[in-house]
């Protein structure tokens, strides 16, 4: 089928936190990051697979506290005088690290915690995992309160998928919801990737959505999951 020219105009990604659906696989992440005033020690370290939301519920609560984002390899080019008092979160902090990051996340921890600030660490496994070289600083990171956020529910999935096809200004029956849940990767990234391609796909063939529409898109993007 010829497949007509379209203007690929991205779809905002809300990040905030009336976009963000509670269910059983995060609200107990959710609960440790509203109480954050009471963190001991004032840090956590957030985990979560890919696609479970990690970066979103970091954003949340990265607006609420005015707290910086880093990744982690990037902490070595902080000027650490400038982040006296302040609020900083370090993604992905499982990554392998050179030493000169593993050093410059002790001395940030340090630093944070020493001046007032709350610290957040977020990473797809827990800091027992992370194989880091620093004695110290794997010190502090498996003594740090941990939030974990498991694999997305079908309930989650079902209200997030719901909310993508809103913000393509398109409606998904019941019956393609449950075929997709039932076929589909586990996971908030995928979800967003899967109703993408189907929007790409229905405008470019001139096509209506269905469990056709799904299952061609689903064999694209996840054929181990068929």
């Amino acid at each position: 089928m010829a497949e007509q020219l379209i203007f690929d105009l991205p779809v905002k990604q809300a990040l905030g936190r009336a976009d963000f659906f509670i269910s059983p696989s995060n609200q107990h992440a959710v609960a440790m990051l509203e109480g954050w005033r009471d963190w001991p020690e004032r840090k956590v370290i957030l985990t979560g697979a890919a696609g479970s939301g990690k970066s979103h519920l970091a954003q949340i609560w990265a607006d609420e506290v005015g707290a910086r984002i880093v990744p982690a390899t990037e902490v070595p080019l902080l000027m650490m005088e400038e982040l006296d008092g302040s609020s900083i979160i370090v993604e992905d902090a499982d990554q392998p690290l050179e030493m000169a990051a593993e050093t410059g996340l002790f001395h940030l921890h340090n630093l944070v915690l020493a001046s007032g600030g709350y610290l957040m660490v977020t990473a797809k496994t827990p800091p027992s995992q992370w194989g880091l070289k620093l004695a110290d600083l794997n010190s502090r990171m498996l003594a740090t309160p941990q939030a974990a956020l498991l694999a997305p529910d079908e309930g989650l999935l079902q209200a997030v998928l719901m909310k993508h096809f809103d913000d393509h200004q398109l409606s998904a029956t019941p019956k393609l919801l449950t075929y997709m849940l039932k076929r589909m990767t586990r996971s908030l990234s995928a979800a967003r990737e899967i109703v993408d391609e189907m929007d790409r796909l229905a405008l470019s063939q001139k096509r209506k959505l269905s469990i056709e529409l799904a299952s061609e898109v689903l064999d694209k993007l996840a054929p181990e999951a068929q």
